[in-house]
């Protein structure tokens, strides 16, 4: 007659060995976290990480810089930054908006040394001026001929009214109201204090309403 032998829970751990989670099935948060576990990140899940959000630091290195050559250049020493300092990140749940830091971080480093005023920024059209305040929000529907037309005039009219900012206003801008960026953060990124960053906004969104105020009143 065999004797039964009883197994515990550790013996039964013992001997099924976990079958790690493939990095492409973890959530956002999840993946950051797996990414901090070792002394360094997971290579698979580090790629997953790029992935996932390598439209958004190309996205914001296009507006901070849309006539560099470069931004490909950029971008990857973006993630080489990402890669030496993920640990550090204590809050994985605001990895984006450290991602932007660290993106408009490297932004002002290369502005610094190539000492040039960059180009107009190419921003989306803000539809609703409301006390000083923007929406950068296209309406949903399909637009007619006319509309599509009076879109693309404002369009050519924003990017020579951005053109007409003071550089610091259009990165200030930028960060403002495309990365939605608090004003304390502008202030720490920038080097300024926060009464001049907020100054520099309502002076940045004074200057675009009058040279649209037309194109605002249609």
């Amino acid at each position: 007659m065999s004797q039964s032998i009883p197994i515990t829970w550790s013996t039964a751990e013992a001997t099924s060995p976990q079958i790690p989670v493939q990095a492409e099935k973890l959530s956002n948060y999840d993946l950051i976290l797996q990414c901090q576990a070792g002394l360094r990140p997971e290579k698979a899940a580090f790629s997953e990480l790029m992935r996932r959000y390598q439209s958004h630091v190309d996205r914001v290195l296009y507006h901070l810089a849309p006539d560099w050559s470069d931004r490909s250049d950029l971008a990857q020493e973006v993630w080489i930054r990402v890669y030496r300092n993920l640990k550090r990140l204590q809050e994985p749940a605001k990895f984006r908006g450290w991602l932007s830091r660290i993106t408009t971080n490297l932004f002002y480093d290369e502005l610094r040394k190539r000492k040039r005023v960059s180009s107009p920024l190419s921003l989306d059209a803000p539809r609703i001026f409301d006390d000083g305040e923007m929406d950068w929000e296209l309406p949903s529907g399909d637009p007619g001929p006319s509309e599509q037309l009076a879109t693309r005039e404002f369009y050519d009219q924003l990017r020579d009214a951005i053109a007409d900012l003071p550089e610091v206003f259009r990165v200030t801008i930028v960060l403002r109201e495309i990365e939605g960026m608090a004003y304390e953060e502008i202030a720490e990124i920038t080097g300024v204090s926060l009464g001049t960053v907020k100054s520099r906004i309502a002076r940045a969104r004074q200057r675009l309403q009058l040279q649209l105020q037309a194109y605002l009143q249609d």
